[in-house]
């Protein structure tokens, strides 16, 4: 038969399954998966048992647990769709004419993302901006969010005093994308909407949201609105613990007056440092021809302590941004000194003798391989002179640390294929590999872009809660543009079909 996207299934006919340690008997043979009440009940041989109910043939493709992105910004995500894309700019003169050509949008604002201005020859100045957009507030944010460049109408919008450059870094700029962020629902949730159906025909099940938000009433909304595509877990600020605790909310709990239990909630967010493109992620060596400049440290370790032992008390896990080794190094020290459970963000650079540590204390590596092929020519000019490891994949993997992978979006775009791709390859459009020897196997790729992440083996087991996607090849045994280029036939949330190409 013909299956519909929301229909429910009882079987998926002639599949194959991957993964490593397998413990069934199937091999490359096809199987049915046989389903019921959003759950996998049996596993056999293709036309052993009676295929009864409705029917998806799987036509002799693989069959792979859902997989999850553990690092979405889903707003900003879903609005990017929206502002002007300047990931192309070749320099600030060149991004400041894409603005000034752009239409401004409902509110009257322009609105512009994704800009790397690390090997731009000219520098981001105020007059230059002005010049180009004229009286229209306009904003350009940059790929990293960690820095927002304003022209002179929306600084004084926003209430800023202007300098010369315009440009506004950390904490400034986070308040200007959550204003950014704030539209009326009915133009964001529709555009979330959208975004969730998109990363259902890649294959994706669920995300952990960390939006800059009270993220609880606007899911629960969503889900009231009829949302069901993916399942939530999401984030709560530093700004929002006091009332998470107050609330009663812990991590794991299903959103409190949501129409389903798709969307529960997730980890305490605290960030710690800055990033590598806006050169303030806390670093132990000075970033080149500035001596003085280590990068920051936004959270002291005291009051990062004092946060994730209120949180841990209250039963709410912690997610630790942190990218430059100086970050990890506070981050890991202050697992170890509450007892908390969760994950480090980012850990793009961790000194060797960090590593082992993320597995002797129990704290997952929430990484986003694809940031490591963006930023390579970035790590080997900015971060030439640290001694620390970047993008240490392998090395993680090999202490026994669980990695989880993401997208970080819209700092990249929500795509696990392409995450898998970087973390196996480490190359991308025909470039050497960048440090080799910190890739990942594919199997170890495909687990840590499932629920779960790396520590558990992304097979499936009846009993499994129905999270699938049928996948046109087998990931563990393809190349680069096959594997980032994956096509999904189908995807099941709970044995619901969310996508069917």
């Amino acid at each position: 038969m013909t299956a519909a996207r929301g229909e429910a299934l009882d079987v998926i006919a002639n599949a194959r399954l991957t993964g490593a340690d397998r413990t069934d008997p199937f091999g490359a043979d096809a199987v049915d998966v046989h389903l019921a009440e959003g759950l996998v009940v049996d596993i056999a041989p293709a036309g052993a048992l009676p295929r009864g109910g409705r029917v998806l043939d799987a036509d002799g493709a693989w069959l792979i647990p859902g997989l999850w992105d553990h690092h979405v910004h889903t707003v900003q995500w879903a609005l990017s769709a929206q502002r002007v894309a300047l990931g192309e700019a070749s320099s600030a003169a060149h991004a400041a004419a894409l603005m000034g050509a752009a239409e401004a949008l409902s509110d009257g604002r322009r609105v512009g993302s994704g800009f790397r201005d690390a090997f731009w020859a000219d520098t981001l100045d105020l007059a230059l901006l002005d010049a180009a957009t004229g009286e229209v507030p306009t904003y350009l944010i940059n790929a990293d969010v960690h820095s927002v460049w304003l022209n002179s109408a929306a600084l004084r919008r926003e209430g800023f005093e202007p300098d010369g450059s315009g440009l506004l870094r950390e904490e400034p700029a986070f308040e200007i994308s959550r204003r950014l962020n704030a539209v009326d629902a009915s133009v964001s949730d529709p555009l979330v909407a959208r975004m969730a159906q998109d990363a259902a025909s890649r294959g994706v099940v669920g995300l952990v949201d960390l939006d800059m938000s009270w993220n609880e009433d606007a899911w629960s909304r969503r889900l009231a609105a009829g949302f069901d595509a993916l399942r939530v877990s999401f984030g709560i600020y530093p700004q929002f613990l006091d009332r998470a605790i107050a609330d009663g909310l812990q991590t794991g709990d299903a959103a409190r007056g949501a129409a389903s239990d798709l969307v529960r909630v997730g980890p305490l967010k605290v960030i710690t440092d800055g990033s590598l493109g806006t050169r303030t992620a806390a670093c132990s060596h000075a970033y080149p021809d500035d001596p003085h400049n280590h990068g920051m440290i936004t959270v002291d370790l005291a009051t990062l302590v004092d946060l994730m032992t209120r949180a841990t008390a209250a039963g709410i896990a912690s997610a630790i941004h942190a990218i430059g080794d100086v970050a990890n190094s506070h981050a890991l020290d202050a697992f170890a000194a509450t007892g908390a459970w969760g994950t480090i963000e980012h850990a793009q650079l961790v000194a060797h003798a960090d590593i082992p540590r993320f597995a002797r204390l129990g704290v997952g590596a929430s990484v986003q391989p694809e940031h490591a092929l963006d930023d390579r020519d970035l790590t080997d000019t900015v971060w030439a002179g640290q001694t620390a490891q970047p993008y240490p994949l392998r090395a993680l993997a090999d202490t026994g640390a669980n990695l989880l992978f993401g997208s970080d979006a819209p700092v990249s775009p929500l795509d696990p294929w392409a995450a898998m791709s970087a973390a196996v390859f480490r190359t991308h459009g025909g470039r050497d590999p960048w440090q080799p020897a910190q890739r990942v196997d594919a199997a170890t790729a495909l687990a840590a872009s499932t629920r779960g992440g790396s520590a558990e083996p992304a097979r499936i087991d009846p009993g499994d809660i129905a999270d699938l996607a049928i996948c046109e090849h087998d990931p563990l045994a393809v190349d680069e543009p096959t594997l980032r280029g994956m096509r999904i036939a189908a995807t099941l949330l709970g044995g619901r079909l969310t996508h069917v190409a």
